[in-house]
């Protein structure tokens, strides 16, 4: 193995164990030095033993005084490698003097207590209104924190009401104001959410959010509760038991409310949807509008009148055509029996120089010589004319 491996094995073993991942050394400050950057260095020792120590600058800010050299203190922190140097040493996030790491046992404990009873599950923490009409807000009336927070909802989402329920925040006296604030605010019925807001500062200051009684107090309210107390680094009992924990006051009020710009694209976008649907809706209904047109068009009683009309002349003409066609061959047919009539009148016969002989008496036509007899009176129907006769003589003869 090479050494940056065997470096990076002993790192992984230092960091993966429990009890080095968060532990309080006590000690005799030693050779303490702090860089350009901000950043402090430093030994702590006892009789038998020396360990390293660094200090990040943003923690280090947040010290009431830095340590001098023979300074006993308690040092929370982790052990790991630092891989360049090979050494393993204390990554130092607290550093207290005196007493003061007895509070900080006591906030393990109190923590440890009320996770047991459930008041850190996820499961009982209620989810934000969507649109909050009224916040309620805990915090100090002159502290910086509540400006931040107004400041933050007038630019987000200035149609929200603020109400603040106004406490001490930092003190002996802080924890029992901070629970009759809370409750003043869980009785009034037109709250939505709850703030409980401070800005940052050392362990003591932010003491009164490690109190049980506030803790309590947050549990049982009967809206959500959002904590936003102290910086990012900050944690308190009351960001364990609240239904959020911001990491500022400023974050709290962010996370509250919606941002208006962005409801302003939600709105606009919302609106392009709106007017695409409407102009798709429009085009299917102007479709289907056309395809009755086009149906009502075809089932139209005046084309179906018109189309009628139309079949009507049709029949007519035809009817017309027909009926001429029939007179045509009965005249032909007319013409021909005429024609016939013509060829068989005795007129024709008498034209030729034939006559036609009737008995006058009876009227009877004559066409034997036997048929009369002598003395009779006859008719001699001529071409043009008639002859009065009387029969003289009767002769038998056959033909002209």
């Amino acid at each position: 193995m090479s050494v940056s491996q065997v470096t990076q094995y002993i790192k992984t073993l230092l960091d993966g164990d429990e009890l080095l991942a968060d532990l309080w050394v006590e000690g005799e400050v030693s050779n303490f030095s702090r860089a350009s950057s901000g950043h402090c260095y430093f030994t702590l020792k006892d009789a038998e033993s020396e360990l390293r120590c660094v200090m990040w600058r943003h923690q280090v800010g947040r010290l009431l005084r830095l340590p001098v050299q023979g300074d006993w203190v308690e040092a929370h922190g982790y052990i790991s490698v630092y891989e360049r140097g090979g050494a393993y040493q204390l990554y130092t996030d607290l550093l207290e003097f005196g007493g003061v790491g007895a509070r900080w046992r006591e906030f393990q404990r109190l923590k440890e207590r009320l996770e047991a009873e459930g008041l850190f599950d996820a499961a009982r923490k209620r989810p934000l209104p969507k649109w909050p009409r009224r916040i309620g807000v805990v915090t100090s009336p002159t502290g910086a924190a509540f400006q931040d927070i107004l400041n933050v909802l007038r630019a987000r989402y200035p149609l929200v009401e603020v109400v603040l329920s106004p406490s001490l925040v930092q003190g002996e006296e802080a924890p029992e104001a901070l629970v009759e604030a809370i409750g003043r605010l869980n009785k009034m019925k037109d709250i939505d959410v709850i703030i409980i807001a401070r800005g940052g500062g050392s362990l003591e200051d932010l003491w009164a959010f490690n109190d049980e009684r506030v803790a309590r107090a947050v549990a049982t309210c009967r809206v959500p509760v959002v904590s936003g107390v102290g910086h990012e680094i900050d944690f308190t009992i009351t960001d364990f038991v609240a239904d959020l924990r911001a990491p500022t006051p400023s974050a709290a009020a962010a996370a509250v409310v919606p941002d208006v710009r962005d409801l302003r694209g939600q709105i606009r976008a919302a609106t392009q949807r709106l007017i695409s649907f409407i102009q798709s809706r429009l085009a299917r209904l102007q479709e289907a509008l056309e395809k009755e047109i086009r149906l009502l068009r075809l089932h139209d009683p005046q084309r179906m009148l018109a189309e009628r009309r139309q079949r009507l002349d049709d029949l007519l003409r035809r009817a017309t055509s027909a009926m001429e066609h029939q007179l045509k061959l009965k005249r032909m047919a007319l013409g021909s029996a005429e024609a016939k009539l013509q060829a068989l009148s005795p007129h024709l016969v008498l034209e030729r120089g034939y006559a036609l002989v009737q008995e006058r008496a009876s009227g009877l036509r004559i066409t034997r010589a036997g048929q009369v007899a002598l003395g009779s009176d006859i008719t001699i129907h001529l071409r043009d004319g008639r002859l009065g006769a009387k029969v003289t003589e009767v002769l038998e003869t056959g033909g002209l």
